[in-house]
């Protein structure tokens, strides 16, 4: 049985992740090592790779471990998930701390990170368990709804407006592949629309500042605000062009572009290894991504199917939005390049995510090569 299970995972999503991360490790060596030793944080230049590094062994640890897991066992933990969410959410907004537009708690690490994958798999779980009657809208889609609600609320007040953004384009995705009827889905739309027209009165003046910069970061009153980050972003994409400056080059990263390591490492790739670094890892991302579908359209259950779009949903929506803020299509939100961008607690939950999403790939193929073989018995036994 276990040769069984080593032979149908893919390696494909065993190595993917691994070598995008040590990718992102080199990069954020190379990134961070000018702004580890100024008066802000007073590190040795390798300070950020270090801290990166253990985040990746621990990444890697739990990787195995979702690995081996079974799936089908995360539905024991829907309810803890529904109640458990908002109050590790309301515990982190009045007891956690803010740096840099993220919300931490015990350890440094963010929650909001973890609940984005209970999110999917609670969706998951629900959706999977409702399918008998999925086509009526209130009783299959009235609680998921007021759950994802209580969330990005929750998420939004820390203030963490790009991961609720994040959390609600990934719920969407997995109810648009639940069932759900067209013309239900059509008003759940218009509502969308409406509530973040509702939600624009209620932005700060950062956030606003933000979306303005990402459309006009040139004007004379914002260039040297809010747009400075976006306009560096620029100089370093340009300065890279087709081969780059060289690995450890980027001029941008000396104090020009703050923070390069994190959500505007992608600009430092492209500064310092051009069209060629940034090839490789938008074909990585696209890799995972693909293999993620291709994942949820042979799972076996729709529970399996579901947290497989989910996972795949939120690498791709998360890598759009990051690569949108840094080329001024999308204002900048704060939101990490998944497997790249410093960050331990986005890296750990991204391999425990993989993991899940391979369980589920095994698993199929088991299935698979188990009726392959019934149906091999049943010929010779005609």
């Amino acid at each position: 049985m276990v040769k069984k299970m080593l032979r149908s995972y893919d390696y494909t999503l065993v190595l993917a992740p691994i070598i995008l991360s040590l990718f992102g490790l080199i990069m954020i060596y190379s990134s961070s090592m000018v702004v580890a030793v100024s008066d802000k944080y007073e590190g040795t230049p390798d300070l950020f790779f270090m801290k990166q590094l253990k985040w990746l062994f621990l990444g890697i640890f739990v990787y195995i471990i979702a690995l081996v897991f079974p799936y089908k066992a995360y539905k024991r933990l829907l309810k803890l998930i529904f109640f458990g969410a908002p109050i590790i959410l309301l515990g982190v907004l009045l007891f956690g701390t803010t740096t840099n537009n993220a919300t931490r708690g015990f350890l440094g690490i963010q929650p909001a990170e973890f609940i984005k994958l209970g999110v999917i798999i609670y969706l998951a779980g629900v959706f999977s368990n409702k399918q008998s009657y999925i086509e009526r809208f209130v009783p299959a889609f009235g609680p998921p709804l007021t759950f994802i609600i209580i969330i990005f609320l929750l998420v939004y007040k820390q203030p963490d407006l790009g991961t609720g953004l994040l959390i609600l384009a990934t719920s969407g995705m997995i109810i648009f592949c639940s069932g759900i009827r067209p013309k239900h889905l059509s008003r759940l739309i218009l509502v969308a629309v409406v509530g973040v027209m509702l939600l624009y009165p209620f932005l700060s003046d950062e956030q606003l500042g933000r979306i303005e910069a990402a459309y006009n970061p040139f004007h004379e009153e914002i260039a040297d605000s809010n747009g400075y980050q976006l306009i560096n972003s620029y100089i370093a994409i340009a300065a890279g062009g087709v081969t780059g400056e060289g690995l450890g080059k980027s001029i941008q990263k000396f104090g020009y572009l703050p923070e390069p390591h994190t959500d505007f490492i992608m600009a430092v790739i492209s500064e310092e290894l051009g069209i060629f670094g940034v090839g490789f890892v938008l074909f990585m991302l696209l890799l995972m991504i693909w293999k993620g579908f291709t994942v949820a359209m042979k799972a076996n259950d729709p529970f399996g199917s579901l947290i497989a779009i989910g996972i795949s949903g939120m690498i791709g929506i998360q890598s759009i939005v990051n690569l949108g803020a840094l080329t001024g299509l999308l204002p900048i939100t704060g939101v990490p390049l998944p497997f790249v961008s410093y960050g331990g607690s986005s890296l750990v939950i991204l391999m425990i995510s993989m993991g899940i999403l391979n369980n589920i790939a095994m698993y199929s193929r088991l299935k698979g090569s188990e009726k392959q073989n019934n149906e091999e018995k049943k010929i010779a036994y005609l």
